[in-house]
């Protein structure tokens, strides 16, 4: 009779202490992959959320300014050597190598202009990527699908008392008011948005920009590395990381996540406590087998094998059972805190794996205690008893 056949005769005989043992570890993992589970699902669906609210990321052109104070006036607005960014620019940051994480390229053409006798930011934009950076903004009439329909802020539908479908001029050219931004409490109320390539052309501009905002996906995007190689691919723009936003994404996608690996730890410890104290009553209660094996020539190396390849047995099948039935907690628990868990419930070979390494772990460091005490038992301490 091999090490395996008296291992596994063994749990046959003590069947009830090995379905505690595999009840007590299946708990544990299901927990951990109940929260794992969860906490992705969640920070996913947060990280989504929050990319929503905005570039985290500008680029703007690289220039030298002076602040000079000549004569007791401050002068400013000097700038030497400026350079510039074109459209094409936009087509490096996609081309970067964390280019996945980039979500929304949005670019700008800023310009003073009079309109109606009143001075006016005109801001040109690619609409398409301005709206889907800009989720929050709640307009008054239909989106532009003309070059020559604009967007106006609140302030400047106030200031120019302008209506939906009327007409104005910029620098000549005629355009029509196609939606009006209610109030967002920002500098965008006191804009004109118009198309890109009109502003480009009107203004006599053609292909620059005066910024850049991106929007990064940022769970566990890193941000300092997509800053670095996209002011290698635009040297001649400053690419700077709105650092405040960043920093308030990732604290609020991980709280979750740190709180699950707390209660994780503990868990794994009580399985742990579990496991231990299984064992042990095991190997008090085979005293006399124990010692009937030494007798008969089984060494130290034998018993702990016998041992540990028990606790590896159970501690597979609890870990295998505990990542079912986590699929199955997740699969109630997640649509209860995210608005959509549909993946939460998928087969994910990483997280068995690491489902099974990880129950497996805990039976066999909590069995190495159990197993040294049993591998030194004195055989003829043992054999009194029989």
């Amino acid at each position: 009779m091999n090490l395996y056949n008296i291992s596994f005769n063994n749990l046959r005989r003590r069947k009830a202490k090995m379905v505690f043992l595999v009840l007590g570890l299946a708990i544990a993992i299901s927990t951990v992959v109940t929260l794992i589970t969860v906490s992705r699902a969640m920070n996913a669906e947060i990280a989504t959320s929050l990319d929503e609210y905005g570039a985290n990321i500008v680029i703007v052109p690289k220039s030298d300014d002076l602040s000079l104070t000549y004569g007791g006036m401050a002068v400013s607005g000097i700038s030497l050597g400026a350079h510039k960014i074109y459209e094409k620019d936009t087509e490096g940051i996609r081309s970067i190598k964390n280019a996945d994480n980039i979500k929304i390229v949005a670019p700008k053409l800023l310009n003073a202009a009079a309109i109606l006798q009143r001075n006016v930011l005109v801001v040109g934009v690619r609409f398409s990527d301005e709206l889907a950076l800009k989720k929050w903004w709640r307009l008054a009439g239909g989106r532009p699908t003309e070059k020559h329909e604009a967007i106006i802020g609140s302030e400047v539908q106030e200031k120019l008392q302008l209506g939906l479908r009327q007409s104005f001029e910029i620098e000549g050219e005629r355009f029509v008011v196609a939606a009006i931004l209610e109030p967002t409490g920002s500098q965008d109320d006191g804009i004109v948005f118009i198309d890109l390539k009109e502003a480009q052309r009107i203004f006599g501009k053609p292909g620059e920009l005066s910024l850049i905002e991106v929007a990064a996906l940022c769970y566990d995007c890193p941000i300092e590395e997509i800053v670095r190689q996209t002011s290698e691919k635009l040297p001649e723009a400053r690419v700077m990381a709105i650092r405040q936003t960043i920093e308030s994404k990732m604290e609020a996608m991980h709280r979750f996540e740190h709180f699950s690996y707390g209660i994780s730890a503990v868990v794994v410890l009580v399985a742990a406590l579990i496991v231990v104290t299984n064992m042990m009553s095991s190997v008090n209660e085979r005293t006399r087998e124990i010692g009937v094996f030494r007798a008969i020539g089984f060494r130290q190396k034998h018993i702990m094998k016998i041992i540990l390849i028990e606790a590896f047995l159970v501690s597979f099948v609890a870990g295998l059972a505990g990542y079912i039935i986590g699929l199955g907690v997740s699969k109630i628990v997640t649509p209860l805190l995210t608005t959509n868990g549909s993946d939460a419930s998928m087969m994910n070979p990483t997280l068995l794996g690491f489902s099974l390494a990880l129950a497996v772990f805990i039976g066999l460091a909590s069995s190495i205690y159990p197993a040294l005490k049993a591998a030194r038992l004195d055989p003829t301490v043992a054999l009194k008893a029989l």
